[in-house]
């Protein structure tokens, strides 16, 4: 991934996506060669010159004011989301310049406390992530709700890889098209935060070799917040469920995302979700007997002992 390409190519995408009209300039007429705005029609709604608004779209941005940022974010209609993206490739443009100011690749791990915390949230799935979708812990009705992600090859497990890459994915999330387009925001929200993760350099490289879905999305240069929705799953055990999800950033640790699931009061995916915390408990409970039956000692033979 390089910061100034992306930032080059989000401004050029937002751009082409406008018309006069959208913007209330007037249409004079004749032949427009690209679609979209013209680079001059965005400088002039954001209040600068346009060969000041050529160098930003080439991927410039040094010195570029957060003032520059707001007009070309209003200029473009950009959303919060796209507004925050914005302001992110053009932090790490000018970072990009200075080496010594990036951040490393992070590794993630949870704490006793949070550990214990999450487990004790006991009758609704819990499931946390990094910024690249990296499965970082859950509770126990989590990891039984994301059991098949869970069950990945390549460890760490990872959302996007799972949706992009295990056809078991177009069968467990109902609206998988809706998914696929919610991942490829997300990673794209953070490939802006942290432009020089090696990580999710990798991941992006992987997704977009293996997924030609995945490599078209990836170019439309989407990003959306996701912090609340719903989510319709096909769960291997308890069949069809209907979720609200929260997503929250921990405390603790700014870079983690912890998701919580719930299902309706009085609903069947209320009822089908108790079932699979049941059956987690039980397999966990069995799980906790073999090992307990195979650690213990055996009793040694006595050749000094007859019947």
């Amino acid at each position: 991934m390089d910061i100034h390409d992306d930032l080059s190519e989000f401004l050029t995408t937002r751009r082409a996506r406008l018309t006069l009209a959208d913007v209330e300039l007037p249409d004079f007429g004749g032949r427009r060669r690209v679609p979209g705005l013209r680079r001059e029609e965005v400088a002039l709604l954001a209040g600068m010159s346009a060969e000041y608004y050529k160098r930003l779209e080439r991927g410039n941005a040094t010195g570029v004011s957060e003032a520059v940022v707001d007009g070309v974010s209003r200029a473009l209609r950009l959303d919060d989301a796209e507004h925050a993206h914005f302001t992110d490739l053009v932090r790490a443009a000018n970072v990009g310049a200075h080496p010594q100011r990036r951040r490393a690749t992070r590794t993630h791990q949870l704490t006793a406390g949070m550990r214990q915390t999450i487990e004790a949230m006991s009758t609704v799935p819990v499931f946390i992530q990094n910024g690249r979708l990296d499965f970082i812990g859950a509770n126990r009705l989590g990891r039984a709700l994301f059991s098949e992600m869970l069950d990945a090859a390549i460890a760490p497990a990872n959302a996007a890889r799972f949706v992009f890459l295990d056809p078991r994915a177009q069968t467990f999330y109902q609206d998988w098209p809706s998914n696929t387009r919610q991942i490829v925001a997300i990673l794209r929200a953070e490939a802006g935060r942290s432009p020089y993760d090696r990580r999710l350099s990798d991941l992006v490289g992987e997704l977009s070799t293996r997924s030609e879905l995945f490599r078209r999305l990836w170019g439309a240069h989407d990003v959306k917040e996701h912090r609340t929705g719903l989510k319709s799953i096909h769960h291997p055990i308890v069949g069809d469920l209907t979720l609200t999800y929260q997503s929250m950033d921990l405390a603790s640790d700014r870079d983690l995302q912890m998701l919580a699931f719930s299902a309706e009061p009085g609903s069947e995916s209320h009822d089908r979700l108790q079932i699979l915390a049941n059956c987690a408990e039980t397999n966990d409970a069995e799980m906790r007997r073999d090992a307990l039956e195979r650690d213990a000692p055996q009793p040694s033979a006595d050749p000094g002992f007859r019947i």
